[in-house]
């Protein structure tokens, strides 16, 4: 049995990435159009374990998370409320993420959202190696996203400059959705741009 699932933003890969990432360099960052003097709000519409949206927020980003598991929610809460008592950076930077329980489906519509991220949980390849034991953990919780194209043609609908996707890089793109505007494309994960305005 391995460890039991835990949301963590003051240590371990989170940590790591605060301070080693690359800033506004990285692949996440510019898919979502940070620019120099400006400092956008997103809505991640399926938030996990809430480390995109750390990240975001890290940069200066005001970040709502969407999250429609009881159980990631309660995760989320949790991880959330260490991370204030650890103070310093950690803290401020929680300060800026809002965490939502609910379907975005039903909730992006009411919220106009100028730039929202879909990282949907996918169903496991057969021809990949096991997947790490955490995203096992994860998927226990979550379930598959039978409904992402649905959620995917909802934020297209109602944001008001980009939505972004999160999905596996060499993966088709998903089906029914117009193609994108652009691609940044990473060793194994490709974010699809689909700009609105």
């Amino acid at each position: 049995m391995g460890r039991a699932l835990r949301c963590d933003f003051v240590g371990g890969a989170v940590r790591h990435r605060l301070h080693f990432g690359g800033g506004r360099g990285q692949d996440l960052p510019k898919a979502v159009g940070f620019k120099p003097s400006v400092n956008p709000h997103i809505i991640d519409a399926t938030a996990g374990l809430g480390r995109d949206a750390f990240l975001l927020a890290s940069l200066g980003a005001t970040v709502t998370m969407i999250e429609r598991s009881a159980d990631m929610h309660a995760l989320l809460l949790d991880g959330m409320a260490r991370a204030l008592d650890a103070g310093g950076v950690t803290a401020e930077i929680i300060s800026r993420m809002t965490l939502i329980h609910g379907d975005a489906i039903q909730l992006l519509p009411s919220l106009s959202p100028e730039i929202v991220l879909v990282d949907p949980m996918h169903p496991p390849r057969n021809k990949s190696a096991l997947v790490k034991a955490e995203m096992r953990q994860i998927r226990a919780i979550v379930g598959i996203d039978n409904d992402q194209t649905r959620l995917m043609q909802t934020a297209l609908a109602h944001a008001l400059r980009r939505v972004v996707l999160k999905w596996p890089a060499k993966a088709a793109p998903m089906a029914d959705i117009a193609p994108a505007s652009h691609q940044i494309i990473g060793k194994t994960v490709r974010y699809d741009v689909f700009m609105r305005s």
